[in-house]
This record gives C-alpha cells, sequence and structure tokens, in this order.
C-alpha cells in the first residue's frame, strides 16, 4: 500500500514540482490512507488517488481593475474545482497578496475531504485572487469585484459551483460579487453563499466557523471525560472566526486570554471580550492593539501570539494555515495545552502536527475543527433552493449537530482502524471514504 502510495506522490512532485502548499496538504492526506487501501484493494486497481490528487479543473485569469486615481492594475484570478463526487463544487474565494495556483489547491483539495465530513452533498472547490483588500477603498475593492466575476460567471451556477468568502472576502465583498453576477446572468440567490440577509443569506453564517469549532471542540473534549468549563484557551486570529469562537467558547464555560493580528497579540488573563473585538475588527476595520488602549486588564505584543509564553489548556489557531512552526508546537507542548483544534485552514506545518501526536495533545484537524463555514453556507443553499430564510435558532442547532456529527465520524474511523486518538487521520479517512464510494459507482470521473 505504501509503495502505491509513495508513487502518486512521485508524480505529484514529478507534474507540480514548485507547488509545495499544494503537495503539503495532498501527501498529509495520502500518508493517513494506507489502511484504507488495504480494506479496499479495488481502489488501487482503478487508480483511485491518482484520480483523486488532480483537479477535474483548474482556471486562471487576468483582473484588470481600477483604482481611485484613475491608475489600472492587473491580478491573477483562480478557481480550482476539484471534486463533484458527491455534489455540486463548494469552496471558497480569498483575496490576498500570497494567493497562488499552489495554495488554492492546497485548500481546494482540503475542501473535498471536509466538505465530505459536513454529510451534506457538496463537492471540493476553491478560488480567490493575490489583489489585497486592506487599505482598499470601497470603491476600488467593487471594481475590482465587478472585473473579477466578469470572469468567474462563466464557471459558477446554482448547481455547478457555489462560492462562498474566506480570507479578505467578508459580506462587502460577497455583496459586489453578487450584484455583479446578477448584471450579467440574472437573480440566482443560490449561486453565492455567505450574502447579506436581504437577498438571500442564512442567519448563523457570520458565526458558523467559530461556533462550529466550539461545538467540535467541546465534543472532542467530552469523549476525554472532560469539559470545557474553566479551561484557559488561547486563540490566534481576530477575524470571523477567532471573534465568535471567543464568544462560544465563554459561552461554555472557557476563559479565552489571547486574540491576534498580522502585526501582534493581546493577551488579556481576566479573559478576551468578545464585543470589543467585534467593534474594532468589524465596525471600524481598525488593529487589535487597539483593544489594549479599551481594556484596562489587557497587554498588547508584537509578534507571533504563538511565542508567548504562558500556561494553558487549549490552543485553537484561527487566524491563517502555517501560522504554527515546529518550535512554536515545542513551546505549546511546555505550556500545558492538552488539545489543539484549528480554526484556520491548515494553520500548523507537518513538522508541528508531528509534535502534538509525539507529545499526546488531541489533535483536531482544520477539514473537521472549521468545517461550520462551510456547513452552514451548504444550508444557506438549501434555504435559497426552498425560496425559504429559517431562523438563528434552526440553523445553529444543525450546526451543532453536524460539529458533533463530524467529530464522531473521525472517532468511528479511528477506533474501525486502531489509530489510537489521531483523529487527523480519522477525519481524512472518514471524508475520504464517502468520496471514494461515489467516485467508485460513478465509473470513470
Amino acid at each position: 500500500m505504501k509503495s502505491h502510495i509513495e508513487s502518486v506522490k512521485d508524480e505529484i512532485q514529478r507534474r507540480d514540482p514548485d507547488q509545495s502548499e499544494f503537495q503539503e496538504a495532498v501527501f498529509t492526506v495520502l500518508d493517513s490512507l494506507a489502511p484504507v487501501l488495504e480494506a479496499h484493494p479495488e481502489y488501487i486497481k482503478a487508480n483511485l488517488l491518482s484520480r483523486l490528487v488532480e483537479p477535474e479543473r483548474a482556471i486562471q485569469f487576468r483582473v484588470p481593475w481600477q483604482d481611485d486615481e484613475g491608475q489600472f492594475h492587473v491580478n491573477r484570478g483562480f478557481r480550482v474545482q476539484f471534486n463533484s463526487a458527491i455534489g455540486p463544487y463548494k469552496g471558497g474565494l480569498r483575496l490576498h497578496p500570497t494567493v497562488n495556483l499552489s495554495v488554492v489547491k492546497f485548500l481546494g483539495f482540503e475542501q473535498i475531504l471536509k466538505n465530505s465530513l459536513t454529510g451534506l452533498p457538496i463537492g471540493g472547490a476553491k478560488g480567490g485572487s493575490d489583489f489585497d483588500p486592506k487599505g482598499k477603498s470601497d470603491s476600488e475593492v467593487m471594481r475590482f469585484c465587478q472585473s473579477f466575476m466578469t470572469e468567474l460567471q462563466r464557471h459558477i451556477g446554482p448547481d455547478l459551483d457555489v462560492p462562498a468568502g474566506d480570507i479578505g472576502v467578508g459580506g462587502r465583498e460577497i455583496g459586489y460579487l453578487f450584484g455583479a453576477y446578477k448584471r450579467l446572468r440574472g437573480y440566482q440567490n443560490g449561486v453565492l453563499t455567505g450574502k447579506g440577509l436581504t437577498f438571500g443569506g442564512s442567519l448563523a453564517r457570520t458565526e458558523a466557523t467559530g461556533y462550529g469549532l466550539l461545538y467540535y471542540t467541546n465534543a472532542l473534549v467530552k469523549a476525554q471525560g472532560d469539559t470545557l468549563t474553566g479551561k484557559r484557551i488561547k486563540i490566534s486570529g481576530s477575524g470571523n472566526v477567532a471573534t465568535y469562537a471567543v464568544q462560544k467558547a465563554t459561552e461554555l464555560g472557557a476563559k479565552v486570554i489571547t486574540v491576534s493580528d498580522s502585526n501582534g497579540y493581546i493577551y488579556d488573563p481576566k479573559g478576551i471580550d468578545y464585543k470589543v473585538v467585534q467593534q474594532i475588527k468589524e465596525v471600524e476595520r481598525g488593529r487589535i492593539k487597539e483593544y489594549a488602549d479599551r481594556v484596562a486588564s489587557a497587554e498588547y505584543h508584537g509578534g507571533s501570539v504563538w511565542d508567548f509564553d504562558v500556561d494553558y489548556d487549549i490552543a485553537l489557531p484561527c487566524a491563517t494555515q502555517n501560522e504554527i512552526n515546529k518550535d512554536q508546537a515545542k513551546l505549546i507542548v511546555k505550556d500545558g495545552v492538552k488539545y489543539i483544534c484549528e480554526g484556520a485552514n491548515m494553520p500548523s506545518y507537518p513538522d508541528a502536527i508531528a509534535v502534538y501526536q509525539d507529545s499526546n495533545i488531541l489533535y483536531g484537524p482544520a477539514k473537521a475543527a472549521n468545517a461550520g463555514g462551510v456547513a452552514v453556507s451548504a444550508l444557506e443553499m438549501s434555504q435559497n433552493s426552498e425560496r425559504l430564510s429559517w431562523s438563528f435558532e434552526t440553523v445553529d442547532n444543525r450546526l451543532q449537530d453536524i460539529m458533533e456529527d463530524i467529530f464522531e465520524k473521525s472517532e468511528a474511523a479511528d477506533k474501525k482502524y486502531q489509530l489510537d486518538k489521531n483523529y487527523q487521520a480519522g477525519a481524512n479517512i472518514a471524508g475520504f471514504e464517502k468520496v471514494a464510494t461515489a467516485m467508485m459507482a460513478q465509473g470513470l470521473i
């Protein structure tokens, strides 16, 4: 089995030698699938892994736009439609200078298994641009989004591919993208998710990833006979995921002691107030250092929150991919952390994950722990199809059920293949088995 997996990895390296992010995502998954291939030799005969790791479609296009001074700029746009075996493509759009084809493929491949874990009928995709919305006016962002959608609209639709938001794409950007799509193709409110509530959006979508992270974390902790009550939690980031993770963690009886942004972090030993974070980041679009000016017990420090040495129980990285390296993971171990669950997309380097596992920290990987956003996006699609709007409570209850079910599926796979509480491998296997079954049933796709 390992020789087959190694041959697939060799082929990826030959075809995409410079796509290090993509290779990182794929290799981590492939290495965990050996027991599944041993149980299902028909997957090897069908060369299923090689079909899984190659996108069904990868689209790259130019995005010209004009700034407020009349200067013209050109960015690159991407949409990678990775796998549609269990449903239409579904995955976010990221606007960030680091976006390239490798990053989009890295995220898109993860999205296949994440979407599968939700139990909802959605395939995997991802997209975005190297455009940076930071420091841009609303008018500049609008012109960029209109140009971006001029090309993207050719490749998406309610039953084909339904993008959502990601880093750099919030309600403002989704609104501009939807408006551009409507002008070009007519009103189809199921074509994007994360929309405003006045034009087809879902209640609880903004809170979904952060809430979902805590529902998953709570399920993992409870499975060990433990509780979140009284736990000290370090959270990175201060966007939607981090903000609502702070809120839900506090409601569940824990104390969150940090939040951060790309410049530095806040430490508040009395517990982070999510409403202050929300005001600074969502309303004022400010920097997290302003928190220390408003809360007397808080301290601001430059640098990474993962270099901050303090005793705590749970780590919830919610900022961006590859934010925790091996040395930072060793500090996490030193600080006495028992659990780490990922709110961002793959925030831990592979060698950091190895440190967690070697140190018996229980680890909830991103594809499982941060699936709440895409889960509620899929619920938004359902509401759009029904021409209905569900209550916040209805959506939140569905979200909690989905996240608890994701942990239970991962735990069941872990026990089935005797993986000794390796919930990363359990999530990989649980997500893969559903997609693999669908691909085999549909023939040569």
